[in-house]
This record gives C-alpha cells, structure tokens and sequence, in this order.
C-alpha cells in the first residue's frame, strides 16, 4: 500500500519523461505477475485447492450481484449497454483484465473502454486505502480479510495490496482466492460470445484465446506444484517471501507512478456512481455470504 502511495506522490509532483512509459507498463503488469509465481514457491496445491473450493461459491455469488446491479443500476443511470456490461464485468471478475477480454468479444467503443477503464482504477485505488482500516473496524481475521479482498476488490494488484498490508496470512488467502476469480473470465467470455452467436444468428469473429488466458495463474499453480513435491528446501521460503515481497512492492510503486487525478475523474459522474453502487454492493454482499457460509 505505501508503495502505491509513494508512486502516486512522485506521478503528482511532476511530469515523468517519456522514455520511462514501458519501464513502467512492464513492471505494473508482468513484475506483479512474476511475484504472484514466484509466491507459489511458498504455498502448497492443497492449500490453493481447498481454499479456492471452498471460497468459490462467494465468489459466483458476489459475481451474481455484481452484474445484476449493473443491468439494474445502470438503466437507472441511462449508460449504454456495452459501458455496463465493461464496468460490471470488470468489477465482478477481474478489473481490468476482465475489461480487456470482454472488449475483444463485444467490441465496444474505444471512449466505452477508457471510461470502464478510469472507473475500476478509481475504486482500486480506493479499496487498497480504504479495505485494510475497515477490516480492523470490522475485526476480521486475516483468514476472513483475505477472502473478502480477493472478492470485493477489482484489479489484482490492489487485491494483492491490499491483502499483504493487513498481514501475510492475509496477503496469501487473497491471491488465491483473487486467481480462482481470475479463471472465471474463460467462461465469461465463451458464454457472451455464445450470447453474441445467437443475438446475430451468424458467425461471429474468432475468440483470441491466447489474448485471453491468464497464463501466470499455471505457472502459479506449477511453482506450488514444485514446492508441493518437496523440490523447494524448507530454508528458502524466508528468501522467497522477500523476493516475492519486493516484487510486489516494485510492481506497486509502478502502479502508482501511473496514476493521475485527471485519470480518475475522466469516467465522468455516471460511470463512476455505477462503479461505486456494485464496488459497495459486492463488498456488503462479499461478507454477508462469508457469514452465511461460516468462514
């Protein structure tokens, strides 16, 4: 979380040169991707399998409510069917990324994308500020914080954020859990072409697959599978956890250096209040079905 700060502090007192653009796009995504495998190294497939089964159901259901207030709430706000469809998706599945993939298949307006787009970065940077105090408020453990960060909170770098400054136990729980939404976008997306397919009643373009499939999240699930088998000695966990630590931190800071206040605000008053309905409305929901199921 105070790497994001610190980044977000040194985007606002200047001006970054031009040259540093793609330093700062690869370590915001493919660094945050390397911590999050190289994490694996430290956790076992049983631990990813059982908490992942047993947290799947919360998230197909705050998923449910996430795009059916954006049907509701976003004809109340009069937005076009694509932009709710991006922000609602993005919200109940996996930021950004969901956005990106839904993009390919429904083939929204470039300005529809940006605005989803400024809306999930919003509530991102809102949720890596805002989650950690309530979770103290609330008095959640760390096992209950995790899973209610990796299913209330869009982008995986703030879930990951989030997560590890409420505690490691936390951190760790959150990005499994957050993973387990993320392979939820191959079904989504198959399921909204298939939609497509039958609205036109002709063939639509090929689904680029490749585009589509978080391929870390395999390479997440192969470094679990090595320290599972016994390959990883037990004396190195407390490096990985630096490293992976560090990782994430750089990976944090790039986020923030991308971050501008006109980035935010230019969503717009409609996007952002459909945003901020279905953000409140699947973390209220997140935690009422934790409840309900006992965790």
């Amino acid at each position: 979380m105070i790497a994001i700060l610190l980044g977000v502090a040194a985007r606002t007192a200047g001006a970054l040169p031009a040259r540093y653009g793609r330093g700062i796009a690869y370590s915001s995504r493919t660094v945050l991707q390397a911590a999050i495998v190289a994490s694996g190294f430290d956790i076992s497939l049983r631990t990813i399998f059982r908490t992942g089964l047993s947290t799947l159901p919360i998230c197909l259901g705050t998923i449910a409510v996430a795009l059916a207030c954006a049907i509701f709430v976003g004809r109340l706000l009069r937005l076009e069917i694509k932009l709710r469809q991006l922000v609602g998706f993005g919200t109940a599945i996996c930021g950004v990324s969901a956005i990106a993939a839904v993009s390919l298949v429904t083939e929204p307006a470039e300005e529809d994308i940006a605005l989803a787009v400024a809306t999930i970065f919003c509530y991102n940077i809102v949720a890596v500020l805002t989650f950690p105090m309530l979770g103290h408020a609330l008095g959640l453990s760390q096992a209950q914080f995790g899973v209610w960060a990796g299913t209330a909170i869009n982008d995986t770098s703030s879930v990951v954020a989030a997560g590890f400054s409420y505690g490691h136990e936390a951190g760790v729980r959150a990005t499994i859990v957050k993973l387990t939404r993320a392979t939820l976008i191959l079904p989504t997306v198959a399921a909204i072409a298939a939609l497509q397919l039958r609205a036109r009643r002709e063939a639509c373009n090929p689904i680029p697959w490749a585009r589509i499939v978080p391929w870390f999240i395999l390479w997440f699930l192969v470094a679990a599978l090595v320290n599972t088998i016994g390959l990883v000695p037990a004396a190195w966990h407390d490096a990985i956890t630096v490293i992976a630590g560090f990782l994430i931190s750089t990976a944090l800071a790039a986020i923030g250096l991308q971050t501008t206040l006109s980035r935010i605000l230019s969503a717009g008053a409609r996007p952002l209040a459909l945003g901020f309905i279905l953000w409140a409305a699947v973390a209220v929901s997140s935690l009422v079905f934790q409840h309900v199921a006992g965790l």
